[in-house]
């Protein structure tokens, strides 16, 4: 399978999602079809892209352009590798949906590897649907041509995701409003690493809470002068990190 540059992708590609792509021809469901063939009025011969979410990049041919049961060959194979930096946002969510789901839309059309959910001394009762938001997320996926798709993941408690060793080699934030946390997160992240960042509730973390994450090796960091909500900071923190690594390469 070959490798391809992100960079050299078309921006006008259109990306369309499919799980099983080690088939050679497959059939898309009637919905899909329905989008590709009377909607975007693709018809046979005509050449589309789809990925697993998995890193793999698929060009396939319409070779039957049935609105009900489009048939597809595959064309070519291409894979992308991971990238040198991973980043996970950890964040409380709100009880608003939609303010989730706009969180979740937007730090994926950036560039976030994995999300999870937590919750902590300070939280509103949360109120995810999950299924909704893995939809939002394939959505924007498509919608910033990304053939690797985050890791979703559900509720944990904030004072067990601290403690997980699973993280120990990673560079751990925490972001929260105090005048004496002044040293933004640009300035703190190291550049090609896997990062961990904790966003709390719009009441903010506990002491108990910003002193547990201390003494488990999470630095403070600003995002920043204004109070942010916490959708607002997840979105930022996500960015921040991507700029600080771009601007690497750059």
């Amino acid at each position: 399978m070959a490798i391809f540059d992100k960079k050299r992708i078309p921006l006008k590609m259109q990306l369309f999602y499919y799980q099983n792509t080690f088939e050679n021809t497959f059939h898309l469901d009637q919905d899909e079809s329905k989008h590709l063939i009377r909607v975007l009025r693709k018809s046979k011969g005509d050449k589309v892209h789809f990925t697993d979410g998995n890193g793999c990049l698929l060009t396939c041919t319409i070779i039957d352009d049935n609105p009900k049961k489009a048939l597809l060959r595959v064309t070519e194979r291409q894979y992308s590798p991971q990238s040198d930096y991973y980043i996970h946002l950890a964040i409380c969510p709100t009880k608003n949906l939609e303010r989730m789901e706009w969180m979740v839309e937007k730090a994926t059309e950036i560039g976030v590897d994995e999300i999870t959910f937590m919750v902590s001394e300070h939280s509103e009762r949360p109120n995810l649907k999950m299924d909704r938001l893995e939809k939002k997320m394939i959505a924007a996926c498509k919608q910033s041509l990304k053939t690797r798709f985050p890791k979703l993941n559900p509720i944990r408690q904030m004072s067990e995701l601290v403690i997980d060793k699973t993280f120990d080699a990673y560079q751990r934030f925490i972001a929260y409003v105090d005048k004496e946390n002044d040293r933004h997160l640009f300035d703190k992240a190291e550049t090609d690493r896997a990062y961990i960042i904790l966003i709390g509730p719009e009441g903010d973390f506990s002491q108990q809470e910003l002193q547990l994450a201390f003494d488990h090796h999470f630095l403070p960091c600003s995002l920043g002068k204004s109070r942010l909500r916490s959708e607002t900071a997840g979105v930022i923190a996500v960015h921040t990190l991507q700029l600080k690594n771009n601007l690497k390469i750059i």
